[in-house]
């Protein structure tokens, strides 16, 4: 066969890499290029629109325009982006794609949180926020978080977690349990859980630790079908005014997939 034979061959054959690449370098180039279509197609249509409303323009660009899909995709899974002003945060559950929200301690409903007898804002150094919330002390707790269903993946059973520690002078939540409560839109009265968050060694623990050193409790879970449904409302709440409590810090309100850890 000719050398012209060869070529013509080669430019015909749709599977072939293209003449000007050396043989054993372009499969690396193809494989690369399938991986990226392939990964990318997880990635959520309005992924690029929630990026660019990081919180650092500089860190939004660089997932933009410096990542290729596949390593967005797994960034995402790994390392949450801070978005809306620094007070929630977007990343994606691996196994599915689908996007999970924390809820930062800022964008929550606290009680009293802006009066510094009750409450206490300060920076530590394992959250992914700039700011957590700290009780020194109510006998009325109310923690409420609000989330648009539109922004969720569709078709999708979400679990909503407190996320929170303990400071060492912590109180009253091993003598009172506390109300956890899900409900979605007006058409979802949800389910109220009662549990205790400091349980003493014969009460069950509802409660586990997180990855990052937190600990999380499940507030609730709802379906999101077409994200037509309004708000899901996620609370705690301890309110007979007869307890006195302190110690609690709440970094925020965890919304991901259910099943997704």
């Amino acid at each position: 066969m000719t050398s012209f034979q060869q070529s013509s061959k080669a430019q015909t054959n749709p599977t072939a890499p293209p003449p000007c690449l050396p043989p054993l370098v372009s499969p690396v180039f193809r494989s690369a290029a399938d991986s990226d279509t392939i990964w990318g197609k997880f990635l959520p249509s309005d992924c690029y629109d929630i990026i660019s409303n990081a919180s650092s323009s500089s860190s939004s660009k660089l997932l933009t325009s410096s990542m290729s899909k596949t390593q967005l995709y797994f960034h995402l899974c790994k390392n949450p982006i801070i978005i809306d002003n620094g007070t929630m945060s977007f990343g994606l559950d691996k196994a599915t794609g689908k996007k999970c929200y924390m809820l930062g301690a800022r964008r929550l409903s606290i009680a009293w949180a802006n009066t510094p007898r009750y409450w206490r804002w300060k920076r530590v150094p394992e959250s992914r926020f700039s700011e957590v919330a700290e009780l020194k002390e109510v006998w009325w707790l109310d923690v409420k978080g609000t989330i648009e269903t539109k922004i969720l993946s569709p078709n999708t059973t979400y679990v909503a977690y407190l996320v929170y520690k303990f400071s060492s002078s912590r109180y009253g939540f091993e003598k009172k349990p506390v109300d956890l409560h899900v409900e979605l839109g007006e058409s979802d009265a949800g389910r109220t859980f009662r549990i205790f968050l400091d349980p003493s060694a014969n009460i069950p623990q509802f409660s586990r630790e997180r990855e990052d050193g937190w600990m999380e409790v499940k507030l609730g879970e709802f379906f999101n079908e077409h994200g037509d449904d309004g708000k899901a409302t996620c609370s705690l709440r301890e309110v007979d005014n007869y307890t006195l409590k302190k110690g609690l810090i709440i970094e925020g309100i965890d919304i991901r997939p259910k099943d997704s850890r």
